[in-house]
């Protein structure tokens, strides 16, 4: 395979839009990222979160030994034509199927009619050609047309994926027929009836109208199991394939974990020595202390771990290594729920740091604390993916099974650490439980219930598991409301701003609160505008004209009568126009939203969790 640069994207999309198995749609060209196994490992720096590491592990299995920031390569100031300037992902054009501009002419890359032009000066601008094109009736002048991807694949919710079968489509199933294929378009529009492909062999065409819903159904064959960033066919795939665009949102969705960067220990030396620990458990002497050290000083990992001197540092691996225990494997959120509820919250700098306030005038029955967390460092981790059906929050049962990040068992993941500020709001629990046990609550409640069982009845999968609980969809859809409030006026775009919600009422727990935080790499997270906004007077203010904007929806009443239990959806009275924010805000892909549980609406008055009866 030919190492030829072909564009840029950033690091954390690797993770979030264009990680293993992912089409990346450039300029001129259509590519897959290959899979890890391709990648060059020594190149990715390591991440140190063993809380994280250990959940990975939870998910994959123990051979996990680290977490790895994508490679990095320099922008400026490099030679095209040296090895720096080939330090990246490696890809390769896919779909296979190109057509010519000019003449329509439609065929796979590698048969010989195609021909790469490739830029290393401009990357961007390296593209396939249909060299001495003559256009579609052949009695232009010869010269090169650019050719570009076909904007067709199939897809199917095993996470394979495939060229779209032109021959077979167009001649209705196999076909010893060898004559090239042509695709036009016929009328004005780019509707899907209005795309045609021909065989100039036997003349045979067919509508691309044919090649979706039921009739595509019935006119595409099985799936080949292909996993084309794996140069991998599985066998007995039994998911029927289904055609989709080039770039289509469904075509690969990432399977991460994430967690938030909190102090286990009071000391900040130990801290470090926990969060570095894959770097000290071999040390056995002072001596070596210092050059460990000196590796991590010159390769920016583990800052602060300068300050202090070799013999501090070797008394605390002892002591580590003597009192220490292992980071097992635990409910993601649960840790950092004991750290924002502690007392006196410990201090990690520069990963965490945090400062208590007053709550908002007028809050005080509902809210019981409010913390602003001025430094925070959250690490995300990608452990697979899906196609067609996107997956559930936090790795757990989708209808669609995960999808290899590469062949054979992966001993490290794809990780990226972002820093940011947040607010954390803590509720009270009683005041909840009074809450819940109203009528009109347990209206809601049964059929949010309704519309889950039949939502997962439909994708094959255990109706009574995967609930999120009624505290769970007030609590989430609150955060949005407030996290569309905030993007108005903290400086930070909706996108940039996320939430973790903390609602687990199973086994003695009592969790009730909300954070909405940033965690925006371009910005290092550190603007400041949104603990500004978490100070008593402001917070009040935002969660005022928060909740007076969700009375009413610009979509009511069709908004506030929605009825999941009819339409088995995962969401009651919510949609982009009151609830709904950014993909890459929400924990649970804008499921487990209900306006009426947070404020009164017009089909339901009574429960509101504030100005309810």
């Amino acid at each position: 395979m030919s190492r030829t640069p072909v564009g840029e994207v950033r690091p954390s999309q690797l993770l979030w839009t264009y990680g293993p198995g992912a089409l990346v749609d450039l300029p001129n060209l259509s590519v897959v990222t290959m899979g890890m196994d391709r990648w060059e490992k020594d190149r990715c720096l390591p991440v140190q979160e063993a809380r994280l590491l250990a959940n990975v592990r939870r998910v994959l299995g123990p051979q996990v030994e680290s977490l790895r920031i994508p490679p990095i390569g320099a922008r400026d100031g490099v030679d095209p034509n040296s090895a720096e300037a080939l330090i990246g992902v490696p890809v390769r054009p896919f779909p296979r199927w190109l057509r010519c501009v000019k003449c329509g002419l439609l065929s796979p890359y590698d048969a010989g009619l195609f021909k790469l032009k490739d830029n290393r000066y401009r990357p961007e601008a390296t593209r396939f050609v249909h060299e001495a094109c003559r256009g579609s009736s052949g009695d232009q002048k010869p010269k090169d047309a650019d050719a570009v991807p076909a904007r067709f694949l199939t897809a199917c919710r095993a996470g394979h994926l495939d060229d779209f079968p032109w021959h077979w489509f167009v001649h209705g199933g196999p076909s010893d027929c060898r004559g090239t294929l042509r695709f036009f378009e016929s009328g004005a529009s780019l509707q899907t009836e209005n795309l045609w492909v021909k065989c100039d062999g036997c003349s045979s065409a067919r509508s691309l109208a044919q090649a979706f819903g039921q009739a595509g159904r019935d006119n595409l064959p099985g799936c080949r199991g292909r996993h084309p960033h794996l140069d991998r066919f599985d066998e007995d795939c039994t998911e029927d394939p289904r055609a989709i665009l080039l770039g289509a949102a469904n075509g690969w969705f990432p399977v991460t974990l994430s967690v938030l960067a909190i102090p286990q220990t009071g000391s900040p030396l130990a801290q470090l020595i926990a969060d570095g620990w894959t770097f000290f458990a071999d040390v056995s002497s002072a001596v070596e202390v210092g050059f460990v050290v000196k590796t991590l000083k010159k390769s920016a990992q583990l800052p602060g771990i300068e300050k202090f001197t070799d013999e501090q540092i070797w008394a605390a691996i002892e002591t580590h290594r003597a009192g220490g225990k292992e980071i097992e494997q635990s409910d993601l959120k649960e840790p950092e729920w004991d750290i924002l509820t502690a007392e006196d919250p410990p201090t990690d700098y520069p990963y965490f740091m945090s400062k208590k306030v007053d709550v908002p005038t007028g809050f005080e029955a509902a809210i019981t604390r409010v913390l602003l967390l001025e430094r925070l460092r959250e690490v995300n981790a990608l452990v697979g993916f899906t196609r067609v059906e996107s997956p559930d929050e936090g790795g757990g049962s989708s209808a669609a099974p995960r999808a290899p990040l590469m062949r054979k068992t992966p001993e490290w993941v794809p990780a990226t650490e972002v820093h940011g500020e947040g607010i954390f709001i803590q509720f009270e629990p009683q005041a909840l439980a009074n809450w819940a046990s109203r009528a009109a609550v347990v209206a809601v409640d049964k059929r949010l219930r309704e519309g889950h069982r039949g939502w997962r009845n439909k994708r094959g999968l255990d109706p009574s598991e995967g609930y999120a609980g009624i505290r769970y969809v007030m609590l989430h859809t609150l955060a949005h409301l407030l996290i569309r409030e905030l993007a108005l006026e903290c400086g930070y775009n909706s996108a940039s701003i996320r939430e973790r919600v903390y609602a687990d009422v199973d086994e003695g727990r009592d969790q009730a609160g909300i954070l909405v935080y940033t965690a925006a790499a371009d910005s290092d997270g550190t603007l400041g505008g949104l603990v500004e906004l978490g100070k008593p007077e402001n917070l009040g203010r935002l969660l005022r004209q928060a909740l007076d904007r969700a009375v009413v929806c610009a979509s009511d009443p069709l908004c506030a009568e929605h009825d999941p239990s009819k339409d088995q959806s995962l969401h009651g009275a919510a949609c982009h126009a009151c609830s709904f924010v950014s993909e890459t805000s929400c924990e649970r892909g804008n499921r487990h939203l209900d306006r009426s549980l947070v404020t009164p609406t017009l089909e339901a008055p009574d429960a509101a969790f504030f100005g309810g009866s």
